[in-house]
């Protein structure tokens, strides 16, 4: 039989189906459209501010290029998600097997370990232009930035292989029906027959280091440079400088902060539904690719000006 593997008497499940929202099956098709708008959403949004910043040669800097790679992180992560979801409502192609399963998990998580290290990579940023603004240019350059990009695909690289390796060598023989729309590792694990406590402290170890210790690590960097800024910096200055944190700051809590929510959700086994968990899931996934366009756009001023500028240019050419 196709997906299964037989060991004596015990049926071993090699493909399963993503059976998100269960409590509403019978509607699972209106779905469709809000999930299809916030995909665009994210894609349009996301790609207007990378182009922007592409385009404009006043927003060529280190900075910058940080935003348009979360922003980049932003569009890969939801698309390792939605596209399969939105076929699974359009066309209930809910079926995946077990290595597209391991690969979507892979590129889940991966991306979200990235996203992490780029708001690492900001805060470190705004630390050279606040506390050492007069060898800005001399640490942030071009060579630095790619390594520090290189280092945040080898964290991620790091922290998530091992898990996906390790749930490859899992068998599963209680369902074959994951109750999300989505490959997510606890989910993927409930439904094993083996032994699995080695990858529940693989896994534990894995969010402690990819997302505690880099939560601590920016709270630590920011508190020491709000502190510098309320000490030295005046004027107009201060107040860019403040604006500019608390933008980050704010990107930075709404990550983290989905994360820790998700988390203890799906960590709460017997009092909330699967549709809620689902939810959740959701609300982590999509919410901050979703609201990233809409802080960067609005409230950084450099892009909101050339925003502008290029929607007046359109406009202009276009009646004239």
């Amino acid at each position: 039989m196709e997906g299964l593997n037989h060991n004596r008497t015990r049926v071993y499940y090699t493909e399963f189906v993503l059976f998100g929202f269960p409590g509403i099956i019978r509607n699972r098709q209106f779905l469709l459209f809000p999930f299809l708008f916030i995909y665009i959403t994210i894609l349009a949004g996301n790609i207007l501010i990378i182009h922007q910043i592409f385009i404009e040669p006043k927003l060529h800097s280190p900075m910058y290029f940080l935003i348009s790679l979360l922003f980049a992180a932003n569009i890969s992560c939801t698309t390792s998600v939605l596209p399969k979801f939105l076929l699974g409502l359009s066309f209930n192609m809910n079926q995946i097997p077990l290595v597209g399963c391991l690969i979507q998990m892979f590129f889940i998580y991966f991306w979200g370990a990235f996203e992490s290290g780029v708001i690492l990579m900001m805060a470190l940023d705004r630390f050279v232009a606040i506390c050492k603004p007069l060898r800005y240019n001399n640490i942030m350059t071009k060579h630095f930035l790619i390594q520090l990009v290189l280092l945040g695909i080898a964290q991620g690289m790091f922290l998530i292989i091992p898990v996906v390796v390790l749930t490859s060598r899992v068998r599963f023989c209680r369902s074959k029906i994951i109750l999300n729309f989505v490959c997510e590792n606890m989910g993927l694990l409930s439904l094993a027959c083996d032994d699995i406590s080695k990858l529940h402290v693989v896994g534990l170890m894995t969010k402690i280091f990819g997302t505690l210790l880099d939560f601590g690590l920016l709270l630590v960097s920011y508190s020491y440079i709000l502190h510098r800024t309320m000490k030295i910096i005046v004027g107009k200055a201060r107040h860019k400088a403040l604006h500019t944190c608390v933008t980050h700051l704010a990107v930075a809590m709404l990550i983290y902060i989905c994360s820790l929510i998700t988390s203890i959700v799906y960590r709460m086994h017997t009092h909330i539904s699967y549709d809620v968990k689902n939810l959740f899931n959701a609300i982590y996934l999509m919410l901050p690719a979703f609201a990233n366009p809409f802080i960067y756009g609005l409230g950084v001023k450099e892009i909101r000006q050339c925003l502008l500028k290029t929607w007046k240019t359109k406009n202009t050419s276009h009646f004239s």
